[in-house]
Parts: structure tokens; C-alpha cells; sequence
């Protein structure tokens, strides 16, 4: 753009007759007023020509910013007046359907379509029958550059101007088989993290399985000890009927018998009898009830989902701990007499039984160590709390607890998993999982869960 030149001033031919060189009837100072309104109007004149060149080209900045986005994109766009004629297209589109942007360019975009469906479809946009907001993620097929059907995903934008009239549509899209592809390889990426997880589940289990084997072992031991006892007893006295019955069926006189009968001491067995069956069901019933709360809890109980106590898992975590960890760890219950939830009881027990190793663990060197576990209701959830005596936990590893792998144990002493999968399954029973510190010192868990009933 060209500068306008500067004013130039009256030549002495055109101030001839004009006395002292100035028109008639015009002073001196109005014609200094006019040259500097000639110099002022220049330089508004410069000022205007320096902010419309800097706007000229930042213009053309933008213009080249967005030609290079519109060049770099891998999906395709096309810009369509209200009539569906092509008034623009990017590479994509053009190596896509193989023709020049020239011959894109006022083309009618039905006729980029490769079937019947995918043209009325297109019609149907421009023809006010759909929304044009509406149209997401349409599937419609185009014709390649070889002649085939690529089916590709549309989505549509209407195109204003700034007092917000309809000038026309933009359009993009992509590939089916990209989405596709996309869409399999985050679904295999779900299933093999859920599949990761589920075994990190599992190991974390076992490994808390492993530490009962010890304590279990020796309450599996009184029962069972109980039942051998009395099915030994009970094999003698049979041996003492057997032969009292051979006696009686033998022909044996009254006399003999009697004194038969004092000698096996009959009438004590009998007494017995009664004692010792109820005594060895009693046994087995503990049996069963141990083997049951260990398959409960080792088991993938993924789908479970039932009322239980929340009290009885309480307990049953407390008393399988306690029998594993060495020192005089005390735990002292403060809970309701039920506390009924829905969900998984065995990994519910998982969340006890972790809470209380840690609270074992954080207390060991500390004088008298111990953990509280106290209950309260609030409206239709409950929160239990663990609180226990040990040194707490750092400011620092406060906002880390449950993170996956964290654990302040040393190498070998734990995986740092179990706060973790504990949070998680807290999480999937509609609860919370909460750490903080005690002002009284030692640190606390806070379990909420939704309650169930009364």
C-alpha cells in the first residue's frame, strides 16, 4: 500500500493578485490554521495506513494458522452453503475421494455419496427434515478414490453469520475403521486392566490368606482335637455294647448279664452317649463354621451381592489378626449389637482385615500397643472407626495412603496394595474410606457405609 504524499503548499502563480501573497479578505493566521489541519489530516492519514497494515497482517497470520490446521487434519471437512453446494474441502477429503479441491468446489454434496441411503440422509440436512445439531456421529458412506464404499462418520455444525443467520454447514468426519480400531484397542486395554486388577485383587487376598494359616491352623485344631476325643470314646463304648449284645443273644442267664452290665459299666455309657454326640456336632459346626469364613473370604466373590452383619465381620477379622500377630496387640470393640450392609461379606472381611494388620503393624514398639474399633449411626449410614495408638501418619503420606504401591514398610514387608484394594471395595459398596490423624495422637480410619433396615 502507497503513502499519500504530503500537502503541498500554493504556488506563487495561484496566490497572484492576492495582496501580501494571501487571498483577499484572508488573514495571515487563517492560513497557518489551514496548513496545520493539512498536516494533521496527513498524519491521521499515516497512522490509519501503519494500524492497517499491522492488521493486514495479522490477518494474514491467522489465515495461514488456520490453512495449516485445515491442511494438517487427518479427519475430513467440508463447508457447505444452505443449499448442500461444496464451497470448500480439506486434503483429507480430497485424498479420500481421490478429486481436485477445483472439482469439490460447487459440487453438490450428494454426489460424494456412495449409496441411495447415505444421499437421502444428506438431503434430508439440508432440506430442514433433520437438525442439523442433531446429526452426530452419522455413519453414511462416501465413494474412495478406487471406487469402493468407505463408510465414514459425519458430524455436522451450522455454519452463521454475526446477526446469527444460517449461511450453511460445516461437516466433519472420519473413517468407521479408524473409530473401530480405536474403539477395540481401548476395550482390549479395559479388559486386560480389569483382568490386572482383578489378579492384584486375588494376590493381596492370598496374601492376607497366608498370614491366618498360623492362627487358623491352631483354631482349626481344638475342634477338630474334640471330635477325634470323642469318636475314640465312642468307639470303646460300642466295643462294650457289642459284647453286652453278643451276651444277651447268646442266652446268658440274668445274673450274667448283670454282672456283665457292672463290669462294661453300661448304664454310665449310656449316660454318655448323649453328651458325647452333641459334643462332637458341636465340634464339627465349629469346623464347618472356620472352613466356611476361610472359603468365603478366599474366593472371587466378584458378583456377590447380600445383606450381612457388619459386626460379625468385625469380629471375625479381629479374632483371625489377633491370632497371627506377635506381642500383646489388644483390640478393644465398641460396636452395636448389628450393623446390617449389602454387598460382599468376604470382601468386607478383606477391608477389616487389612485395616487391622495395619493398625498391628503401625504399633509395633509402641508401650501397650492397641487399636479402638467404635461404631456410630448416622441417619442411614454407618461409620466405624479405627483408631489406634501407634506414631500416626506423616503430613507428607497423608494424601498418598491409598494410592496403589505406596507403603512406608520396608522392602519386602509389604506391597502396598492393600489400603488400595480396600479403598476400592469400600468405593463399590457405595462407602468411603478416609485416613487422618487423632489430636490425641495415633492414627484413624473411617469407614462409611449405607446401612440397610433399621
Amino acid at each position: 500500500m502507497t503513502r499519500p504524499d504530503p500537502p503541498k503548499l500554493p504556488s506563487l502563480a495561484a496566490l497572484e493578485g492576492c495582496e501580501n501573497g494571501l487571498p483577499a479578505g484572508v488573514g495571515e493566521r487563517v492560513w497557518i490554521d489551514v496548513i496545520q489541519k493539512m498536516d494533521e489530516v496527513y498524519n491521521d492519514l499515516l497512522q490509519y495506513e501503519v494500524a492497517l497494515e499491522e492488521k493486514n497482517a495479522a490477518l494474514e497470520e491467522s489465515q495461514q494458522f488456520i490453512l495449516s490446521i485445515l491442511t494438517s487434519m487427518s479427519d475430513i471437512l467440508l463447508v457447505c452453503d444452505r443449499a448442500g453446494m461444496i464451497e470448500d474441502v480439506n486434503r483429507s477429503l480430497v485424498r479420500l475421494t481421490g478429486l481436485d479441491e477445483d472439482k469439490l468446489r460447487g459440487r453438490p454434496l450428494v454426489d460424494l455419496f456412495a449409496d441411495a441411503a447415505s444421499r437421502r440422509h444428506a438431503s434430508d440436512i439440508f432440506s430442514g427434515t433433520l437438525d442439523i445439531e442433531s446429526v452426530h456421529d452419522c455413519e453414511v458412506n462416501l465413494c474412495a478414490a478406487d471406487g469402493s464404499a468407505m463408510a465414514v462418520s459425519l458430524n455436522c455444525t451450522p455454519r452463521t453469520n454475526s446477526l446469527g443467520k444460517l449461511l450453511g454447514v460445516v461437516i466433519t468426519g472420519r473413517p468407521v475403521g479408524e473409530l473401530r480400531r480405536a474403539y477395540e484397542a481401548l476395550r482390549h486395554a479395559h479388559e486386560e486392566l480389569k483382568h490386572t486388577q482383578a489378579q492384584l485383587l486375588h494376590s493381596e487376598k492370598m496374601a492376607s490368606l497366608g498370614r491366618l494359616v498360623a492362627g487358623v491352623a491352631h483354631e482349626l485344631n481344638n475342634p477338630i482335637s474334640f471330635v477325634l476325643g470323642n469318636v475314640h470314646a465312642m468307639q470303646r463304648y460300642a466295643d462294650r455294647l457289642r459284647r453286652y449284645l453278643h451276651a444277651v443273644h447268646d442266652g446268658a442267664s440274668v445274673a450274667e448279664l448283670q454282672a456283665l452290665r457292672a463290669e462294661l459299666r453300661i448304664d454310665r455309657l449310656l449316660e454318655d452317649l448323649d453328651p458325647l454326640v452333641e459334643g462332637t456336632i458341636e465340634g464339627a459346626e465349629r469346623t464347618r463354621a472356620i472352613v466356611d469364613g476361610l472359603k468365603r473370604f478366599s474366593v472371587m466373590d466378584r458378583e456377590e451381592n447380600e445383606i450381612f452383619d457388619l459386626v460379625e465381620i468385625a469380629n471375625r477379622a479381629v479374632h483371625w489378626v489377633t491370632k497371627t500377630v506377635t506381642g500383646d496387640f489388644h483390640v478393644e470393640l465398641d460396636l452395636p449389637a448389628q450393623i446390617r450392609v449389602s454387598g460382599s461379606p468376604g470382601r468386607m472381611q478383606q477391608v477389616f482385615m487389612n485395616l487391622v494388620q495395619n493398625a498391628s503393624d503401625a504399633t509395633l514398639g509402641s508401650a501397650g500397643p492397641r487399636l479402638r474399633i467404635s461404631a456410630r449411626m448416622t441417619g442411614d449410614t454407618a461409620m466405624v472407626e479405627f483408631h489406634d495408638n501407634g506414631p500416626g501418619i506423616a503430613p507428607d503420606d497423608l494424601p498418598k495412603v491409598f494410592e496403589p504401591f505406596f507403603t512406608t514398610k520396608a522392602v519386602g514387608k509389604g506391597t502396598g496394595l492393600g489400603l488400595a484394594i480396600s479403598y476400592g471395595i469400600v468405593e463399590r459398596h457405595g462407602g468411603q474410606l478416609a485416613a487422618s490423624n487423632h489430636p490425641d495422637g495415633g492414627a484413624v480410619f473411617t469407614l462409611q457405609l449405607p446401612r440397610v433396615g433399621p
